[in-house]
């Protein structure tokens, strides 16, 4: 399972005015595990002011993902999760990086 530690949050829209009230840049150091081909991990970032409803636009790692792809979802009042999934062709395990998250909540 990977573990998310160093948790940062910055709160504020002034990337996206008119579009979203409010808008969430989230880093955490990510050391995600050993991911054989076709398998994959969901873990958890706490992000105070999140709710169901909200977006997460978009997720990275700062390594390469060889195949890799990484989602991620608002589950519940400040959490959004994220998966990591593998469909590489084989066995993958990343270094451990810096994972960030933004997050939106829209305006309507």
């Amino acid at each position: 399972m990977a573990t998310a530690s160093a948790v940062t949050v910055r709160a504020g829209n002034d990337q996206f005015r008119g579009l979203f009230s409010d808008t969430w840049l989230v880093t955490a150091t990510l050391d995600a595990g050993s991911l054989v081909d076709g398998a994959g991990e969901t873990d958890d970032v706490t992000v105070p002011g999140v709710a169901l409803g909200d977006m997460v636009i978009g997720a990275s790692l700062g390594v390469n993902l060889v195949g890799l792809t990484v989602t991620g979802y608002v589950s519940a009042a400040n959490t959004v999760n994220f998966r990591i999934q593998n469909e590489s062709g084989s066995t993958a395990d990343l270094a451990s990086s810096t994972l960030r998250i933004v997050v939106a909540r829209s305006l309507a």
